[in-house]
């Protein structure tokens, strides 16, 4: 019995029907609702970065993505000359099916194919460790962006889809609460940049706004 339980893929199945067992118990409870700030009040003006464009989300979308909040955005910076797209999706509870839906699943639906899928961290105001985020270079014909984007919660913030949903069930316990929120920038990539160049950009973006985050997530 003992060996049954040491191979990798039993202990895997272990802890996926622990996780279950678990998330059934934690999700079954009611949870309170949480009121944040809107995110349409998201600041506008972000050091060098300014909004340039308010982005509305279609309602055939919105009824897809069943958000409680959402902005989206494209915002502009002269010292770079670059563009930048902010897409804060926020969730006030995963119950009843409602759960962020993965960029790296919505993305291929769009025609956009992954040329570079990995992990990046980035150091941020107001964190003394790096925030761990997931980049992706994506084309659709001779167009290429680049997307990055992680899952953001007021304890903590976290790139692997499969970490959230641990997360997600260990907080319904320990708090009583499941709310959280998908954080994307997406950056048209131009011919004359390197993946280097855009990220580096992305990154600039990424600290200009990420202190302003906190305010939007409930206590």
């Amino acid at each position: 019995m003992l060996k049954l339980f040491s191979s990798p893929p039993a202990r895997a199945l272990t802890v996926f029907l622990v996780l279950q067992a678990v998330a059934f118990y934690a999700l079954g409870r009611s949870e309170p609702v949480r009121q944040i700030n809107p995110l349409t009040t998201f600041p506008q003006d972000l050091g060098d970065w300014k909004m340039v464009q308010e982005g509305v989300v279609e309602k055939e979308v919105m009824e897809v993505l069943k958000a409680d909040d959402v902005v989206t955005r494209w915002y502009g910076s002269r010292r770079h000359g670059a563009l930048a797209s902010l897409f804060i999706a926020y969730f006030a509870t995963q119950r009843s099916g409602k759960a962020p839906h993965s960029p790296k699943n919505c993305l291929p639906g769009n025609g956009w194919v992954p040329v570079v899928s990995d992990q990046i961290q980035i150091r941020v105001p107001g964190r003394e460790s790096k925030l761990e985020a997931n980049r992706y270079i994506v084309a659709r014909g001779n167009d290429k962006s680049l997307v990055i984007y992680w899952y953001h919660t007021r304890h903590r913030t976290i790139a692997s889809e499969y970490h959230a949903k641990i997360f997600t069930a260990l907080d319904a316990i320990r708090y009583n609460r499941s709310d959280t929120a998908v954080v994307k920038v997406t950056i048209p990539l131009r011919s004359d940049q390197t993946q280097e160049q855009v990220t580096e950009i992305a990154e600039d973006f990424i600290r200009s706004f990420y202190p302003q985050l906190e305010p939007f997530f409930p206590a």
